[in-house]
């Protein structure tokens, strides 16, 4: 493969600007300024949220995509926070691929972002990311030469791997694509979706969190991220979310669950699209995979699947990281040891991307990794100390150090925890607000340790 293909990089859930019909944007977030960008969305949420019955269509409430997230972006209740996607347009830059400048007289792109409205269904950004990826192809074949014959190459993360797979089994898109990769896409869905949209947000954040809740309780995408596997723990037997969820619409839940067994039927009607897949997930950090349901109706999450505990991403257990009917040991997906949040960064990734578009040996910084579990949570409120838990397998004394830095990457803290047994607590006090990064690396580049980089948002209700 050369870069005579087009290459289209679709992002995640809340991985797109948004504008309202005022051409105002709605949700941007910009480095340094999270806790804004939340507030000033909190304000004009009843505009964003769906009404019910929405479906697979669109809204018509002027709200559109612009660009894709260069920085990190958050919404408390909604997945992960999630940081941008720069290094991975670095990267394509390198090996060739170019967006479109303006001028009538520039040449055709090559590569091609792709914003789009996450809060609607997979369903419906699929048929709409028809209209993108088609016209593109068809003006950069326009070229003729070597271009003549070019088919599209789909690198996407999270949600964007579910709308490229509605629109090439659905839609259309298999005759011309040449490659689908994705990065940490739920392919049977994550426990983290129930947990999230049963309990709500934390009122830790305040009135908002009731407005947050119901935002995200309308949205088609939030759904889809239910988990399609067996996930319900009740009594030691696993139970489906097609029996129905405490404060979430039966009709939404079940037709969820008819968009994932929709996708798996044609997927497995078609056998190449094995062949044309290239998953990468990720691995070894404490992830919700099952959950319970309480006695006053909330969600207990649990790390375990019966007795077993299988680790995936923070986000995506890898339960639901693997394809259906695929085994967990399958060949056909690349593991790296990081967050959901920064798969799409990590260097590991980076390197297996370029090798799968280029087709050329990329070498690798470490060939035997130390592996690292990370836990950290999602959101905390200013005051509260900042816990964050190590875990190593391998017995061997490794050197680390936690580093955690804010929006514009300035450092604020930094330790070197003792491992003990494989095993370190740390507690991180005085942060102030805003979306902060906990890197967990070795002290030297020649460090066996795989690093982690996990994000978290401490919400404060000072506007300042």
């Amino acid at each position: 493969m050369t870069n005579t293909d087009l290459v289209i990089v679709l992002p995640g859930i809340m991985g797109s600007t948004l504008k309202g019909p005022n051409d105002k944007l709605v949700w941007a977030p910009s480095g340094g300024a999270i806790l804004r960008a939340i507030r000033t969305f909190g304000r004009s949420i009843k505009d964003c949220q769906l009404p019910d019955g929405i479906g697979d269509d669109h809204p018509g409430d002027g709200i559109a995509p612009v660009a894709l997230m260069p920085d990190v972006h958050a919404i408390p209740g909604i997945w992960t926070p999630i940081k941008g996607y720069d290094r991975l347009l670095a990267l394509l830059n390198r090996l060739g691929y170019r967006e479109q400048q303006p001028g009538d007289d520039a040449p055709p792109a090559n590569l091609v972002p792709v914003p789009y409205d996450w809060r609607l269904s997979a369903r419906y950004n699929g048929r709409w990311l028809a209209r993108v990826v088609e016209p593109a192809l068809d003006r950069w074949r326009s070229q003729g030469g070597r271009c003549a014959d070019a088919k599209v190459v789909f690198v996407c993360h999270s949600l964007g791997g579910l709308v490229a797979r509605w629109y090439i089994e659905k839609c259309g898109g298999a005759e011309i694509t040449r490659k689908l990769i994705t990065i940490g896409t739920p392919y049977r869905g994550s426990a983290k979706a129930v947990e999230q949209l049963v309990n709500g947000v934390s009122k830790g954040i305040g009135p908002l969190s009731v407005d947050l809740t119901a935002f995200a309780r309308s949205l088609p995408a939030t759904y889809q991220l239910l988990p399609e596997y067996a996930c319900i723990d009740s009594g030691g037997q696993l139970l489906k979310v097609t029996g129905g969820l405490p404060e979430l619409s039966t009709s939404r839940v079940t037709d969820a669950m008819r968009f994932y067994a929709d996708l798996q039927a044609a997927e497995r009607a078609r056998p190449a699209c094995l062949t044309m897949t290239h998953a990468i997930v990720g691995t070894r950090q404490p992830t919700w995979t099952t959950v319970r349901i309480t006695s006053d109706n909330r969600v207990d999450p649990l790390d375990t699947i019966g007795t077993d505990n299988d680790y995936g991403d923070a986000t995506v257990p890898l339960t639901g990281a693997i394809g259906y009917d695929q085994p967990m040991d399958t060949p056909l997906v690349h593991r790296v040891a990081d967050q959901h949040g920064n798969l799409q960064r990590n260097q590991a990734a980076l390197d297996e991307i370029e090798e799968i578009i280029t087709a050329q040996p990329v070498r690798r910084m470490n060939t035997q990794p130390v592996k690292v579990r990370v836990s950290v949570p999602d959101l905390i409120t200013a005051g509260q100390n900042l816990a964050v838990t190590i875990d190593i397998d391998d017995d061997s004394r490794h050197a680390i150090k936690v580093s955690i830095t804010d929006e514009n990457r300035k450092l604020l803290q930094s330790r070197q925890p003792r491992i003990a047994r494989g095993h370190a607590d740390l507690t991180f006090a005085d942060l102030p607000p805003g979306a902060h990064t906990v890197d967990v690396t070795g002290l030297q580049p020649s460090s066996p340790i795989a690093p982690v980089s996990a994000t978290t948002l401490i919400w404060s209700d000072d506007p300042a």
